[in-house]
C-alpha cells in the first residue's frame, strides 16, 4: 500500500520488557518491517510505542513486537495506555539478593580488620546459584531474545558477563576441591546481580516520579456527576453525561464537566489546569473547564464537552504525547545503540583473548572481560533524553504550559526572538469604544449601522461597537449579505445601503475621502487608540464616520518583555493595528521592534524574514489570523484564551493568557536541553573511560556492577532536578540580570 496516498492512523501502546537503548532499536526497527507503517518513535521511559501508518491492522504490530523478544498489547479507546508494570520494580528480589550475596562479601570486609571470614566454597555455590539463575532469570530469558532476534541488548551483556564469573568459579571449586577452597568469584557475579537488580529498582523508582505529571492531571478527572433530571438530581457515572446535560456544582466539590454556567456564582481554582494560583471569579455565562474545584458558590453548568473532548483529557493526551516522541537529539543515541552491544561484545572478546594469550592467566582474562561487559551498559544512552523531556513537560505542565511534541521542547531552547501579536496577546484583547465622530450629515446613524454590521462577529472590536450601541439603548437594524473581508474589514448592506467598515487601509482601496476626520484621527492614534472607519459605497463612496478603540495592556506584559531580554531575547511587536496605536503599547512595555498595519498573510512573511536573517523565532498569538505566522515560526506559542486554530497551529500552548508565560517557556526549554546533554555526556563518560579500564585490568567486575547501576540512576535523578523548578525563583533571577 501506498503510505502517502492512504490516509495515517496513529496507534499509541506499551512495550514491556525493554531495558535499554538496543531494546528501543530493536523494537523500531521490526515495527518499521510491517507493511504500511510510515513513521515510529519508540521510549524507553515511558516505555510505550507511537506508530502512524496506512492500512495496518494493530494485531500486525503487537505480532511484530512479540517476534522481536518483547511484548506489546493493544489499548482500548479511553483506557491508560502505559504499561501494566507501571507500578514498578517489585522491592522483594533486590532484597533477597542482597540477603543472599552479603556472606560472600563478608570476607572482603574481614581482610579490612585481618581476619578470615571465607565461606567453604561449596556454601558459596548454594549462595550464589539462586541469585545467578532464580533471581537473575530475567537477565537470560531477555538476553535469549535477543539472540533469537539477531541483536544484543544490556541483558545479554549482563547475563554473559555473570554467567563468566559463575563458570569460572564453579570449575576451580571442582578442579582444586580436594585442595581445600580455593579463591573464587561467586561473590563478583552474586553482587553485579544484586547491584544491577538494585539499579533496575532505582531507575523504576524514580521513572515513575517523572510521570507525576500526568498522574496529577488523571487524578482530576470525576468519576460521578450530578444531573439535573425532571424528578431531581441524580449521581450518574461521567460516562453517562451527555453534551446540554445540567450539572450540579455544589460548593467544594470538583467540576466534574466542560461547561458553561446557566445559574450561579463561585470562585474557581484552576491551578492544576492552567498553573493559576489564584482562584478565578466565575459568573453566569462564563465558560469552566472539568477537574476545576469550586470554591463557595452552587454551580448549574450546562455541559459542552465530556471524555475525550474535555480541556483535561485533551490535555492529557498532549502532555503523553510529548513525552512519548523523541526529540530530534535523540537521533545520535539510536545510531549509536545500533552498534553499541555488537562492538562491547567485540571488545570483551578482544580483552579475554588479549590478557589470556598475552600473560597465561586465563583467570584474569576472564575477569577482565566480565567487567567489560558489565559496565559497558546501554541503559543511561536510551534514559539520558526521554527522563529529560518527561521531567520538563511534566513541570511545564504544572505552571500551565502544554507542549505539544518533544521537537517543540527542543527547538525552544535556542530561541533569540519572540514576535507578539498585539491585541489579546500583550493586551487585555477586551477594548472599548472610546470615541465615534460622525462626518457631516451622518450623526444619527454611525453607531446603529456599525453595531448592525458587526452583530454576528465575535472580533473583540465588534463586542465594543455592540456594548456601546446596547449601553446607547439603539435597536439593532437588521444587516444582509454580511461578510468578512480578511484583513481589512466587513461589508453590509443595511437599510439599502451598501456599507463597509474597516481599517484606513480599506479606505483608501474603496476610494473613500477621510480628510475630513483626519485630523481627529491622527491625534487619536498618536494616543495610542485603533481607528476603523464605516463608509457608504451604494453611489459614490461616501465617508459615515470613525470609531476610535482603547485597549490596556496586561499586568504581567511589562515583566513578560524585561523577563525575555534578560534571557537575550529580542522582541518584536507584530499587529494589524496602525502605528501609533502599536508605538504606544510597544514603547510602554519595552518592546525591542514594532511591525504595525499588518495584514494577516503578512505576520507569517515577517517571521520568515526574521528567519531568513538568522533568527531563531518564536511566534506568540491567540488569534484566527495568527495561525499562519504561529505554523511559520520555529515554535509557535498560542494562548488557550484563543481559538482553537491558532492552539493546533502552535507547539505549545499556554493554558492561560499570560504573557510571562512565554519566558517560562523558554526557560523550561533551556533548562530542560541542559539536562539532556548532561545526561548524554555522563551516558557516554561512563562507557568511554569504563570500558577502557576495564579491558586494562583496572576496574574489579564488582566495582563495574555497581558504575553501570549508578550510571542509569544517575540520568534519572538528574533529569528528576528539573522538577525543582520554580517561577517566581526563574523570573527574580531573571530581573537581577536585566537590572
Amino acid at each position: 500500500m501506498n503510505t502517502a496516498t492512504a490516509s495515517l492512523v496513529e496507534h499509541q501502546f506499551p512495550i514491556e520488557g525493554m531495558t535499554c537503548a538496543s531494546c528501543v532499536t530493536r523494537v523500531e526497527k521490526a515495527l518499521k518491517a510491517v507493511a504500511g507503517v510510515s513513521e515510529v518513535s519508540v521510549n524507553l521511559a515511558t516505555e510505550r510505542a507511537t506508530v502512524r501508518a496506512a492500512g495496518t491492522a494493530m494485531g500486525a504490530l503487537v505480532a511484530a513486537v512479540e517476534k522481536a523478544g518483547y511484548h506489546a498489547a493493544p489499548v482500548e479507546p479511553g483506557r491508560d495506555s502505559r504499561p501494566a508494570t507501571r507500578n514498578g520494580e517489585p522491592w522483594w528480589p533486590v532484597a533477597l539478593a542482597a540477603a543472599l550475596s552479603l556472606p560472600l562479601t563478608l570476607p572482603m570486609l574481614g581482610m579490612l580488620f585481618g581476619a578470615e571470614w571465607t565461606l567453604n566454597g561449596w556454601w558459596q555455590l548454594a549462595l550464589a546459584t539462586p541469585v545467578q539463575f532464580w533471581l537473575g532469570a530475567r537477565f537470560y530469558r531477555a538476553g535469549w531474545k535477543a539472540v533469537r532476534a539477531g541483536a544484543g541488548n544490556m541483558d545479554l551483556l549482563v547475563a554473559l558477563g555473570t554467567s563468566a564469573g559463575y563458570g569460572l568459579s564453579v570449575y576451580l571449586l571442582f578442579k582444586h576441591a580436594e585442595h581445600g577452597t580455593p579463591h573464587l568469584y561467586f561473590e563478583a557475579s552474586a553482587v553485579i546481580v544484586t547491584l544491577v537488580l538494585l539499579g533496575k529498582w532505582l531507575e523504576s523508582r524514580a521513572k515513575r516520579q517523572t510521570t507525576a505529571a500526568i498522574a496529577a492531571l488523571n487524578a482530576l478527572k470525576p468519576e460521578v456527576a450530578r444531573v439535573r433530571m425532571p424528578y431531581g438530581d441524580v449521581d450518574v457515572a461521567i460516562s453517562q453525561v451527555r453534551v446540554g446535560d445540567i450539572v450540579v456544582i455544589r460548593p467544594g466539590e470538583r467540576i466534574a464537566v466542560d461547561g458553561v454556567i446557566t445559574i450561579g456564582s463561585s470562585q474557581v481554582d484552576e491551578s492544576l489546569i492552567t498553573g493559576e494560583s489564584l482562584p478565578v471569579a466565575k459568573y453566569a455565562g462564563d465558560k469552566v473547564t472539568g477537574g476545576a474545584v469550586n470554591a463557595e458558590g452552587l454551580l448549574l453548568v450546562e455541559t459542552t464537552a465530556v471524555g475525550a473532548e474535555s480541556t483535561l483529557s485533551r490535555i492529557v493526551r498532549m502532555v503523553e504525547s510529548a513525552q512519548a516522541k523523541k526529540a530530534p537529539i535523540q537521533r545520535i543515541v539510536d545510531r549509536v545503540s545500533a552498534v553499541f552491544v555488537p562492538v562491547v561484545l567485540l571488545i570483551a572478546a578482544l580483552t579475554l583473548l588479549g590478557w589470556g594469550l598475552a600473560t597465561g592467566n586465563w583467570e584474569q582474562a576472564i575477569l577482565n572481560a566480565v567487567a567489560v561487559l558489565v559496565i559497558a551498559c546501554p541503559c543511561a544512552l536510551g534514559l539520558a533524553t526521554p527522563t529529560a523531556i518527561m521531567a520538563g513537560t511534566g513541570v511545564a505542565a504544572r505552571q500551565g504550559i502544554l507542549i505539544k511534541d518533544a521537537e517543540a521542547l527542543e527547538v525552544a531552547h535556542r530561541i533569540d526572538t519572540v514576535a507578539f501579536d498585539k491585541t489579546g496577546t500583550l493586551t487585555e484583547g477586551r477594548p472599548t469604544l472610546v470615541a465615534a465622530l460622525a462626518a457631516p450629515g451622518h450623526d444619527d446613524v454611525l453607531l446603529s449601522w456599525s453595531a448592525a454590521i458587526q452583530a454576528g462577529s465575535e472580533h473583540p472590536l465588534a463586542r465594543a461597537v455592540m456594548n456601546a450601541a446596547e449601553q446607547a439603548g439603539l435597536a439593532l437594524l437588521p444587516a444582509a449579505k454580511v461578510s468578512a473581508v480578511p484583513g481589512r474589514g466587513m461589508s453590509a448592506e443595511v437599510q439599502g445601503r451598501a456599507l463597509r467598515l474597516g481599517s484606513p487601509r480599506y479606505m483608501q482601496e474603496l476610494g473613500v475621502d477621510t480628510a475630513v476626520l483626519g485630523e481627529a484621527a491622527r491625534q487619536l492614534q498618536d494616543d495610542g487608540r485603533t481607528v476603523s472607519w464605516l463608509a457608504d459605497v451604494t453611489a459614490a463612496p461616501v465617508l459615515v464616520g470613525m470609531l476610535a478603540f482603547g485597549d490596556t495592556p496586561k499586568a504581567s506584559a511589562v515583566t513578560a518583555i524585561q523577563s525575555l531580554q534578560a534571557l537575550g531575547i529580542r522582541t518584536v511587536m507584530v499587529t494589524g493595528d496602525n502605528l501609533g496605536s502599536a508605538r504606544t503599547v510597544g514603547h510602554a512595555l519595552g518592546i525591542d521592534h514594532i511591525e504595525a498595519e499588518v495584514l494577516p498573510v503578512d505576520k507569517a512573511a515577517i517571521v520568515r524574514r526574521l528567519k531568513d536573517g538568522g533568527r531563531s523565532v518564536a511566534m506568540v498569538g491567540d488569534g484566527i489570523n495568527d495561525a499562519p505566522a504561529l505554523a511559520s515560526a520555529d515554535v509557535g506559542i498560542a494562548m488557550s484564551t484563543g481559538t482553537d486554530v491558532a492552539m493546533h497551529a502552535a507547539g505549545i500552548t499556554l493554558m492561560r493568557g499570560d504573557p510571562a508565560l512565554v519566558a517560562d517557556a523558554i526557560d523550561i526549554s533551556r533548562r530542560t536541553y541542559r539536562k539532556i546533554r548532561q545526561n548524554l555526556f555522563w551516558a557516554f563518560a561512563y562507557n568511554v573511560i569504563g570500558i577502557p579500564l576495564a579491558a586494562a585490568g583496572l576496574l574489579n567486575p564488582v566495582v563495574a556492577g555497581a558504575a553501570m547501576a549508578l550510571s542509569s540512576v544517575s540520568v534519572v535523578s538528574n533529569a528528576l532536578l528539573l522538577r525543582g523548578w520554580r517561577r517566581k525563583a526563574a523570573h527574580a533571577a531573571a530581573r537581577r540580570v536585566f537590572v
